[in-house]
């Protein structure tokens, strides 16, 4: 029998432009290499691929998104060439390592599994309206009022308010996430 200890939940992550596959597993190793190894064919050696392959796979990027990824350089009579990441090779890498490791978050976290699965108690779900947003560098304070009526105060990433597109007025869900209960007096 499957049992839940053995299964686990898993993806594949990969990059679009235009309706377009432009960066999977296999692009972001290549470009992680080019940008360790400062090389492409020391990158291709790494991974075990072979010269032509990455090449062609970084001309495939190239070719759908309309810029280089990859920059290469010549060296002169004592070698010295090279190749490195353009801005949009590290911008496309940075979105790939960032989604990954949002994903994989998500994927381990067995209680947001739980949340989805509708197993989280009631008392854990405050459904209420959002009367104040405040965004700073870095984070986003949103001010829930619970329909109790009472007000909650979340604190979440910018990035996460921005994708959310939280805004006053919204009819949002304050989902609380503990690993103690504490009262106090």
């Amino acid at each position: 029998m499957l049992t839940r200890k053995k299964r686990k939940a898993s993806c594949k992550i990969w990059i679009e432009y235009k309706g377009k596959p432009v960066l999977g597993k296999g692009g972001a190793e290549i470009l992680k290499q080019i940008e360790k190894e400062k090389s492409i064919s020391k990158a291709a050696k790494k991974l075990g691929m072979s010269y032509r392959y990455v090449w062609n796979y970084l001309q495939k990027m190239e070719k759908a998104i309309g810029e280089p990824v990859v920059q290469t350089y010549r060296g002169g009579k004592s070698g010295g060439g090279g190749a490195r990441l353009t801005k949009i090779g590290e911008s496309l890498l940075s979105e790939y390592r960032r989604v990954e490791g949002y994903l994989g978050e998500v994927l381990s976290d067995e209680e947001y599994w739980e949340a989805v699965g509708l197993k989280i108690s009631a008392r854990n779900r405050l459904k209420g309206k959002v009367k104040a947003v405040e965004k700073n560098a870095v984070t986003a304070k949103i001010k829930v009022e619970i329909t109790v009526p009472t007000v909650v105060t979340a604190l979440i990433s910018r990035e996460a308010a921005e994708e959310l597109n939280i805004k006053v007025g919204d009819e949002v869900e304050a989902v609380i996430k503990a690993t103690e209960v504490m009262i106090a007096k």
